[in-house]
């Protein structure tokens, strides 16, 4: 081989093994992003401090009150309590989770979560903070549409959950416009449920759909209501007496496994709002929360009742 190949082939050489070295650093860089990407936190302001949570939420466990939430923004939900998991809207969402409940340890161990959301009334706060970052919010802290924002800064979806918010607000508004139209502005309506034969009417910040009735599209609620449920945020009745409550319209919620043959006797009946026409009922299953998702449930019910 003539000697001045010797230099050409050595700098070839070289080249194609800085090459190769250029790719092994570019994958290995790649491979650090990827694996960046799955192990990046936030900071999320909790209400006990600053809680390090995953920016890309995979496997979050829900012990009350916010599936719906996190399904209307996208998120993967492996494990909710069973009220959450009983609720017809939820159930393609839901259809792989686990139900588990706070006392459930191990069971929310072998779930693998990497991140937790509940309420702070449940027991085992302090165990379940050992499994995987938790995020316990207090019922009513802040309003129900401010909770839907919170969940987004938790799960790193503020600006999504700003977004729906706001088109929400709008589209509840205008329905409520619609609603007073028809019935007129000083038209009442009592949100009530039937549980273990007993009815509770409620004020305007206890789920049931009176967030959005009474907030968001104003209208009215009976005195006598406004007296003894507002504040509370709903009050204990006896069946018998739900006529001194009922307004124009009554929104009656009753879940699917308990007695509402009260609904067939002559008191009730004899209710104006029930002669009327004026008694929307339905499955108290589904209107139990005041989640984004069964918020958007509510509000298609009542523009269907309401204005049909």
């Amino acid at each position: 081989m003539k000697k001045w190949l010797l230099p050409l082939m050595m700098v070839f050489t070289l080249v194609l093994a800085a090459c190769g070295n250029t790719e092994e650093n570019s994958n290995k860089k790649n491979e650090e992003v990827k694996e960046g990407s799955s192990t990046e936190t936030i900071t999320y302001q909790s209400e006990t401090g600053p809680i390090e949570v995953p920016a890309h939420p995979k496997r979050v466990v829900v012990l009350s009150s916010y599936a719906g939430d996190l399904l209307q923004l996208g998120v993967n939900v492996v494990g909710v309590d069973a009220w959450e998991a009983n609720n017809p809207n939820f159930h393609d969402g839901l259809k792989d989770a686990k139900i588990v409940e706070n006392t459930d340890i191990e069971k929310i161990i072998d779930l693998d979560p990497d991140l937790i959301i509940g309420l702070n009334t449940i027991e085992n706060g302090d165990k379940i903070a050992e499994i995987a970052p938790t995020i316990l919010f207090t019922y009513g802290k802040v309003d129900y549409l401010q909770q839907f924002i919170e969940i987004g800064k938790v799960v790193n979806k503020e600006k999504e959950a700003e977004k729906w918010v706001q088109d929400f607000k709008v589209r509840a508004s205008e329905v409520g416009t619609k609603i007073k139209e028809k019935i007129g502005e000083e038209a009442t309506v009592t949100v009530a449920e039937s549980f273990d034969k007993q009815l509770y009417v409620f004020g305007d910040n206890w789920a049931r759909g009176t967030e959005i009735l009474y907030q968001e599209m104003g209208l009215k609620m009976p005195e006598k209501v406004k007296e003894d449920a507002l504040e509370p945020g709903y009050f204990a009745i006896s069946q018998e007496v739900l006529g001194d409550y009922a307004g124009d319209y009554i929104v009656l919620s009753v879940p699917e496994d308990q007695d509402s043959s009260f609904t067939k006797t002559a008191w009730f009946n004899d209710i104006e709002a029930v002669k009327n026409g004026h008694l929307y009922k339905v499955n108290a299953s589904t209107f139990y929360f005041n989640d984004a998702k069964t918020l958007e449930y509510q509000l298609d019910f009542f523009e269907k009742q309401f204005l049909q």
